[in-house]
């Protein structure tokens, strides 16, 4: 773990936090369906990274209590976003997957974003291109520790 009480690293750490809380935030605002909360999107984005999953698989990677996922879930079959299935070995489950509707808004959601972004980055200079592409791993594996 570097050492936080280097002035460097604690500056580059307050920095990170402050740039990605602005950012999301604004990304949240690029939103293409304003009726689905913050959490059932995320919701939807992990089934469309990770696949079909339980309840109880989805409240874990989403750090959320179980309860609360049974509910998400309920809420975007309702609206149409996913649909329940038996699980192939054990009855008692159910498995979440998304359906052709979600993955549809999914994909118009990713396009505005990231044309979004797109135009905010528009401006940087080749060097600032370079370290944004370099910086984009990193700042994927700290999103998925």
């Amino acid at each position: 773990m570097p050492d936080l009480s280097h002035g460097d690293n604690a500056a580059a750490v307050n920095a990170l936090r402050s740039a990605i809380m602005r950012l999301s935030r604004r990304l949240k605002h690029q939103r293409v369906d304003e009726s689905l909360s913050p959490t059932e999107m995320s919701v939807l984005g992990t089934l469309a990274r990770c696949g079909s999953a339980t309840p109880g698989e989805l409240a874990r990677k989403e750090h959320v209590q179980p309860p609360s996922m049974t509910r998400i879930v309920a809420l975007l079959e309702a609206k149409g976003l996913v649909r329940l299935e038996p699980h192939p070995e054990d009855r008692r489950q159910k498995v979440v997957s998304q359906t052709e509707t979600a993955e549809a808004m999914l994909e118009e959601s990713r396009r505005k974003r990231n044309a979004w972004l797109a135009g905010l980055a528009a401006d940087l200079d080749e060097e600032e291109w370079a370290k944004l592409r370099a910086a984009a791993p990193v700042l994927e594996k700290l999103a998925h520790l």
